[in-house]
């Protein structure tokens, strides 16, 4: 009967002990508290929180899943490089939640989002890190909502998000001593912003809004990632580094961190070395404007096919992951040719300078340009 117990589905064995002597000494001495780590009588504890504790079991298998690319395909990755980065996403839209969430798989602790605007009903579909909840009640701060999230899908990470607005050349500032004041401390706190972390992500809408962080972060030779979208089409490039201050008198080429890049800058693969490599702005012949004065209300926001941020987000980290493991970082030589033979060997591959696709359905081609000239 179901449910029932019944000694037939049992298997029954027979064991027979052989007689105990009678002369046996008596009970065994028992044995009682042992010295603990600190010297003294006591019970031994052992600490299973690295078992127990759901937030650690996380971190442990994001890590262990990482480890595993370094067992098995990859043994020269260097993880901790990318672990230990602090990224600045500049722009909590589209392009910012893909970067957020790839930037979360290859196990970056530290991410800050910077944004000034609000989740409309229009963002959830496009933007992964919000929802129908977010949009209500006027909608919640982009920034702080997305570091919030962030920490839901992954306690271990440390994220922050700062509603603040980055002030833009060709967008005047109000002359009330208010609004100069306001404009004043948001420079103030981008720049220290910048300073505090190690990689830059310009993700924002318009081209004039990526000016004022590139030109901070090049003053501070930071490591810039700027990523933009149109409509099938698609920009993800590294801006080069000035040399560092020490080599600018010039230094001779054996002492030159840079003399490689120097040597295959002038090869016959016509690599540039990265404190060559151009921004997004080398190739203006006019200083950035206000791109969207003259738009009707249809183009105020940016259309582009639903996947391409995400293609372009994750070309942008896998970029920014690919430089930190070059041996010379940001000053990465970048090759224009097609030919990965003539690359310097590094354990990911190439480290283009932009990636642009003519259009999505065509190959995606690796393209270089020098900076403007200084002089």
């Amino acid at each position: 009967m179901q449910g029932a117990r019944d000694i037939s589905h049992s298997i029954v064995f027979e064991i027979k002990l052989p007689p105990m002597a009678q002369n046996s000494a008596g009970c065994p001495k028992a044995v009682g508290w042992e010295k603990n780590q600190k010297g003294s009588m006591g019970p031994r504890m052992v600490n299973l929180s690295e078992c127990m504790d759901p937030k650690r079991l996380a971190e442990s298998s994001v890590d262990l899943n990482l480890k595993l690319m370094c067992w098995r395909l990859v043994p020269t990755l260097d993880l901790e490089k990318v672990v230990s980065v602090k990224c600045l996403l500049l722009g909590a839209g589209t392009l910012g939640c893909s970067v957020a969430r790839t930037l979360m798989g290859w196990g970056v602790r530290k991410i800050t989002f910077v944004d000034n605007a609000k989740i409309s009903y229009s963002n959830p579909v496009r933007q992964p890190l919000y929802e129908f909840e977010d949009c209500l009640e006027g909608g919640k701060s982009k920034a702080l909502a997305a570091a919030d999230r962030l920490q839901k899908i992954f306690p271990g990470v440390n994220a922050e998000g700062f509603n603040m607005s980055i002030p833009m050349p060709g967008h005047p500032v109000n002359f009330s001593e208010v609004t100069m004041q306001q404009a004043q401390r948001d420079v103030a706190h981008l720049e220290e912003l910048i300073d505090a972390h190690d990689v830059i992500f310009l993700l924002m809408d318009t081209r004039e809004s990526r000016w004022l962080p590139a030109v901070i972060a090049a003053s501070k030779r930071k490591l810039v990632i700027n990523a933009a979208l149109g409509f099938d089409t698609f920009v993800v490039m590294r801006h080069g580094l000035k040399k560092p201050k020490h080599q600018e008198v010039g230094d001779s080429p054996c002492n030159n961190p840079c003399g490689s890049a120097d040597l295959l800058g002038s090869s016959l693969f016509s690599n540039i070395p990265g404190y060559k490599l151009g921004c997004y702005f080398c190739n203006d012949v006019v200083a950035p404007g206000d791109s969207t004065r003259d738009r009707t209300l249809d183009q105020q926001c940016t259309v582009s096919r639903p996947g391409l941020a995400m293609i372009a987000g994750a070309l942008a980290v896998e970029l920014m992951v690919s430089i930190l493991q070059h041996p010379e970082g940001g000053y990465a030589v970048a090759s224009s040719s097609d030919d990965r033979m003539n690359e310097p060997p590094t354990s990911l591959g190439l480290v283009p300078h932009q990636l642009q696709p003519a259009t999505l359905s065509s190959r995606i081609s690796a393209s270089v340009k020098q900076h403007a000239p200084t002089d």
